[in-house]
């Protein structure tokens, strides 16, 4: 499970979806967008954690820093 939530997105990535993730919540909250905009949950929540469980499925990660295979 440690893996699976490991670090895999870059900072700059990070800030995107949380201001993505909190722009459709927010949209949302006041009707601007329909309520399938709370979709933003998804985007904020991996971007507060730093984790997309979908790049850990694929392997993928935009981390800059490398993580070690040893403990």
């Amino acid at each position: 499970m440690g893996r699976f939530l490991a670090v895999n997105e870059h900072p700059v990535e990070r800030a995107v979806r949380l201001v993505l993730g909190g722009g459709l919540i927010g949209l949302a909250a006041i009707g601007w967008l329909g309520a399938w905009a709370y979709i933003g949950v998804v985007p904020l929540l991996t971007g507060a954690l730093g984790s997309c469980p979908l790049y850990s499925l694929l392997g993928i990660s935009t981390c800059p820093v490398r993580q070690s295979t040893t403990h």
